[in-house]
């Protein structure tokens, strides 16, 4: 499984991906490009080649990891005559701010060079990636509000601590959260699929993936039912793509 999965996939590509450091709805797991670059390979303003790469990776979410190591190999415009190395060692905190996850005001990012920096700093032209196991079992559940937006609000909030409780409790996990305000429903003309609407238009819609067994993920949909929301589960990989198909381009289905 290639974890970064931002809602440009259809037209992004992987220098852009590790240039704004992008991540999407399997970030919740797996985390941003950041988390799962191994080493990339740009061209910088002053043409000269650099190959970046991290050493010992976790692999996982970096601010998991005690100390973030890199090493950046500059080279001549061949791309071949070595001119120096250099090597950052950047505790895993400092890459994530307290209760924001991903900073997208910190361009400098702790001067590491090409990540997040959305192309001022070079020329990104290759990049390789940890990638992951694909879990067996996935459930995906749909989540209709149709109230106030603010009301999908607390959900999200206990849906995460609901999932982590539940991740000590049976090793089930949140693979994915996605939201989708009323604006992009009605930009990919979105289906509802829950009776609770009447067939109107939901406030806000949740798409979340589920690691593990069914009963998880319907007891997720119960922990958000109180809040307005309907909810609909999608079991099977073949059913789970057609009955998200409205929200596919925001999604990530």
């Amino acid at each position: 499984m290639f974890a970064v999965d931002p809602t440009s996939i259809e037209a992004s590509c992987i220098g852009g991906n590790i240039a704004m450091n992008a991540g999407g709805k399997k970030a919740v797991l797996w985390g941003t490009a950041l988390d799962n670059l191994a080493s990339w390979r740009m061209v910088t303003p002053d043409a000269e080649w650099l190959g970046g790469g991290r050493i010992g990776h976790n692999p996982g979410k970096i601010h998991d990891a005690e100390m973030a190591s890199f090493e950046l190999r500059y080279f001549a415009a061949d791309g071949k005559t070595p001119l120096r190395t250099e090597r950052l060692d950047i505790p895993g905190q400092k890459f994530r701010k307290e209760g924001l996850g991903k900073d997208v005001t910190d361009k400098f990012l702790s001067g590491l060079p090409g990540v997040q920096k959305e192309g001022t700093d070079g020329l990104i032209t290759s990049a390789r990636w940890i990638v992951h196991r694909m879990p067996e079992h996935t459930r995906t559940v749909c989540l209709e509000f149709f109230g106030h937006a603010k009301d999908a609000v607390p959900s999200i909030v206990e849906i995460k601590d609901y999932m982590f409780e539940e991740q000590k409790r049976s090793g089930v996990l949140l693979a994915g959260l996605e939201h989708l305000d009323d604006r992009y429903l009605k930009a990919v003309g979105y289906a509802t699929k829950s009776k609770k609407g009447n067939g109107g238009l939901p406030k806000m819609v949740l798409v979340g993936d589920i690691v593990g067994i069914q009963q998880s993920a319907r007891s997720l949909g119960r922990q958000a039912a109180h809040q307005g929301a309907g909810d609909s589960l999608c079991e099977q990989k073949a059913a789970r793509r057609p009955a998200n198909q409205d929200c596919a381009r925001f999604a990530g289905y």
